[in-house]
């Protein structure tokens, strides 16, 4: 998508539409960015400018857009910038089939205009994951190749636009991975594609199951023990503070690029969608690659376990016992419980050698939690309360939503074993709350929190006009901001 800023005096092109961003309220201040062409409609319709509605005027004969639309935006003194990206996405979503090839976005009150989230909103409302597509009809695919957002001053927009920009493309990086189909893109593939993120300046390494034998990596070697794909460990480094040696933040990210459940096979039913359940890993990737796309001041790392989940006969057994890289023992109940497995010894693994201030980890973990708190939230567990209220402050600010869940102490015996220090599932009840239990044993009292985003990381449907059907590319943007607005020196 070409992103454009212009001012209000620009002509407006042949094949364009316009979309004029309005308050609850006063929609007829539209009126002198139309020529008053709004006024009849506005008077005798039901556009009343509430946010998410949209009033579309055709083509008025005395106009010069091809189209001409107004977007509700709800009151004004509760929009704010994920409202401005929100407005100007559906704007998008109106037209992107229309055969017009411009949309040109304006605020119908320029003093709340914020032409660099509108940009965004755009940006990411025009993802498309297509290029396995070969006979799409024309009439299917979007038009819409330019966005025009009208501003006062275009040198300021395209300036604030710039940190905007990394992060969708970092959103769209993440996005890309989630969607790529696991025949495409196995734990190799991913690591290859990390490893390329080198070229923004990241620093990153690939260890094999040669490299992670010799650290005793059990846990995670284990799920990928009846995969004919080989497991794999990123990391990724981004050294932007003013000390090179300063002490880093991390990120730990769930990569299981197909989960068939293993030996506890999962149903036929809804399995393909199992390509997502790296998008923990696809989110940390995506931070640190908007990380060091906008040169953020700070020193980040990024683990990510990569592994297949399969039914094989080498593959891991109910019953069997692994040895962690912390030492701690794992009698494994579930082969689908796969994930916390691959998170233990990629949390022992970062706190061991890279000693940071805290560790946040990213996980499609449970199914539990999508029972607990539906398709829109998140749920956070965390052995921190300044770390989870950090991230619970980022979730509002990016409408990124996230809830926090207890890790009560009496709920961790559910994952003792007979045999062996712990099992890798406590059964059903509270199953989101003993996953995390079992990671908190891994994380040695270093400040952590665990996100289970199994709820968030795909939508079918979607109903955020900024998240096309699919991957979200959920957290990316929620880290981000967390980093921006409290560890960046």
């Amino acid at each position: 998508m070409d992103i454009q800023f212009v001012t209000a005096a620009t002509d407006i092109a042949d094949k364009s539409a316009l979309a004029i961003i309005v308050f609850e309220g006063a929609a007829a201040e539209a009126d002198s960015l139309t020529g008053g062409v709004v006024g009849k409609a506005l008077a005798q319709g039901r556009f009343t400018g509430a946010k998410g509605q949209v009033l579309d005027l055709g083509a008025p004969a005395d106009h010069p857009a091809g189209r001409l639309l107004l977007i509700g935006a709800g009151k004004r003194e509760a929009f704010d910038a994920v409202g401005a990206e929100h407005a100007a996405a559906s704007a998008y979503g109106a037209v992107k089939l229309s055969g017009l090839t411009t949309l040109r976005v304006a605020f119908a009150d320029e003093g709340a205009a914020q032409p660099d989230r509108a940009a965004l909103g755009v940006r990411l409302a025009a993802y498309r994951f297509d290029r396995y597509r070969t006979k799409e009809p024309a009439d299917k695919k979007p038009s819409i190749q330019k966005a025009e957002i009208v501003c006062g001053d275009i040198d300021a927009a395209k300036t604030a636009f710039a940190t905007q920009s990394a992060l969708a493309d970092a959103i769209s990086f993440a996005r890309d991975l989630v969607s790529e189909p696991p025949n495409v893109l196995y734990p190799a593939e991913f690591a290859r594609r990390v490893k390329g993120l080198e070229a923004l300046g990241l620093e990153v390494e690939i260890l094999g199951e040669a490299e992670m034998e010799k650290l005793g990596m059990g846990s995670l070697l284990g799920v990928g023990r009846g995969s004919a794909r080989e497991s794999q460990l990123a990391i990724m480094r981004w050294n932007g503070a003013a000390d090179p040696a300063a002490q880093p933040i991390a990120f730990v990210g769930k990569g299981v690029c197909f989960d068939t459940g293993g030996i506890s096979l999962k149903p036929a039913d809804g399995m393909e969608d199992m390509k997502w359940d790296m998008g923990g890993a696809a989110a940390v990737a995506g931070l640190m690659h908007v990380l060091a796309g906008r040169k953020a001041k700070v020193n980040a790392v990024g683990i990510l376990g990569l592994v297949e989940n399969m039914p094989d006969g080498d593959a891991q057994r109910p019953g069997d016992v692994v040895t962690s890289m912390s030492g701690q023992t794992i009698e494994i109940i579930n082969t689908d419980a796969e994930g916390r497995l691959v998170l233990a010894d990629a949390l022992w693994y970062c706190q061991e050698r890279f000693k940071p201030k805290f560790m946040v980890d990213l996980a499609t973990l449970t199914g539990a939690i999508i029972i607990s708190l539906g398709n829109d939230y998140a749920g956070v567990f965390s052995n921190n309360d300044e770390l989870a209220d950090n991230l619970l402050a980022a979730s509002k600010t990016e409408a990124e939503p996230l809830w926090r869940l207890p890790l009560p102490a009496a709920y961790d015996k559910q994952i003792d074993s007979m045999i062996a220090d712990m099992k890798n599932t406590g059964g059903r009840p509270g199953g989101s709350i003993t996953a995390a239990l079992f990671l908190q044993r891994f994380v040695n009292g270093l400040p952590w929190a665990h996100m289970d985003i199994a709820s968030t990381a795909w939508k079918k449907p979607s109903t955020v006009p900024t998240s096309p059907e699919g991957a979200t590319g959920y957290g990316v943007r929620l880290l981000n901001r967390m980093v921006a607005d409290k560890y960046e020196g």
